[in-house]
């Protein structure tokens, strides 16, 4: 068998540890200590920008965070449930139902046993859900390539140019959070776990369909090979058991809330009606191609430049021969958020959870061998996504 195949290959589940879990956690937190801490100071240091940045231009900071865009559709859900349905100028009706429920429950919930409002308690929840996605994301790197890896790619994703959302009442570090604890879950053959979380994911974006193409494909990747090694589907089947539970499980969060958009609105289809509607549907990149033609020729050319940077990350992705379900969840993201119809400006944002783009510049990181040098590229970076989100969120469009 190949290096490839082994690499690609999903193990079976690990064997049932007689102590409690608890030890395990302290020492995988006490490995994750640097890269949460890297990640926390990236992250404090866009916070800092934009407060002074904010208070010099007279603006209040808090409300920039968690009072404005999405962030409003989430909290008049939590409060009030569904049901809202804004019509725009130009006849167009944008509904709620566009909005998945997790984060909106998740702000009822604590608000109603905390003194949080609304929107504080959904700064609690991005804020804690960053820190958790920046260890899973660490997890997943010092799995594949070391804890150095694991420190250097959690913070290239705290310093990923649009991560000032990191920072705010939206969904996308919550759901970073689930998809990096499902993928290290499917590496490490917990496929149980993983397809739970994948349940959670699929009530917080429609993005979940890239994670759970990457449990299914793994799965029948898995399948194909040892039935080909076997030749009798009965003992592969058992053999596998937990992986096609878990692959089985994975799909039901996001189909529960179209069926719920379904009988809510007495439509099969009302969900994607829905979307519709916000300009969310695919069109293939159509309204990409579009956006790119109508720009001037230097905006043009510079737009095409970054979408063969992002093209050469995901050749680099493949030759970097990563796992399979790292690899489609990757390049699924990508694919979703280019070939739909929306808004241009949120495309960067929409990539953002598909941090193993970051695993060739963070093993690159990794082989200059020197601390400092490595250091000063990741401050750079640093204060260039902190002025760069300051100068986003004190702007009058949507990210």
């Amino acid at each position: 068998m190949s290096d490839h195949q082994l690499r690609t290959r999903t193990p079976g589940p690990p064997a049932p540890h007689p102590r409690a879990p608890g030890p395990r956690a302290t020492a995988a937190l006490r490995a994750a200590a640097p890269a949460l801490v890297v990640y926390a100071a990236v992250r404090a240091l866009g916070l800092l920008v934009f407060w002074v940045a904010a208070r010099s231009s007279g603006k209040d900071p808090l409300a920039r965070l968690s009072g404005r865009w999405d962030s409003v559709w989430y909290q008049r859900i939590a409060e009030d449930g569904y049901g809202y349905t804004a019509t725009l100028p130009d006849g167009a009706l944008h509904s709620d139902l566009a909005f998945f429920p997790l984060l909106p429950a998740l702000e009822r919930g604590i608000s109603e046993v905390t003194p949080l409002t609304l929107g504080g308690a959904g700064l609690l929840v991005a804020w804690t859900a960053g820190l958790l996605a920046a260890w899973g994301i660490f997890a997943v790197g010092a799995h594949l390539h070391g804890r150095r890896t694991g420190v250097v790619l959690a913070a290239l994703w705290g310093v990923y140019p649009t991560a000032f959302v990191q920072s705010m009442a939206y969904t996308e570090t919550l759901f970073t959070a689930l998809a990096a604890w499902a993928l290290y879950a499917v590496l490490k053959g917990r496929w149980l776990v993983a397809g739970a979380l994948c349940v959670l994911a699929g009530l917080t974006r429609p993005s979940a369909a890239a994670l759970i193409a990457a449990l299914a494909i793994t799965a029948a990747v898995t399948l194909v090979r040892e039935y080909r090694a076997d030749s009798r589907l009965g003992p592969v089947l058992r053999r596998n058991a937990r992986m096609i539970a878990g692959v089985a499980l994975a799909p039901l969060g996001w189909l529960a809330y179209v069926v719920f958009v379904a009988a809510r609105e007495g439509r099969p289809f009302a969900y994607f009606e829905v979307q519709a509607q916000w300009g969310n549907s695919i069109d293939g990149g159509r309204a990409l191609a579009a956006f790119i033609a109508g720009l001037p020729l230097p905006a043009a050319l510079g737009l095409c430049a970054a979408l063969g940077l992002l093209g050469w990350l995901v050749v680099l992705c493949v030759r970097q021969r990563q796992p399979l379900p790292v690899l489609v969840y990757g390049i699924a993201i990508v694919v979703i958020s280019l070939i739909g119809a929306g808004y241009f400006g949120s495309r960067p944002r929409l990539m953002m959870p598909a941090f193993p783009l970051l695993l060739p510049p963070a093993a690159a990181l990794v082989r200059l061998r020197s601390r400092a040098r490595t250091t000063a590229v990741l401050a750079v970076l640093a204060c260039a996504s902190a002025a760069f989100g300051a100068w986003t969120l004190l702007g009058a469009g949507p990210p």
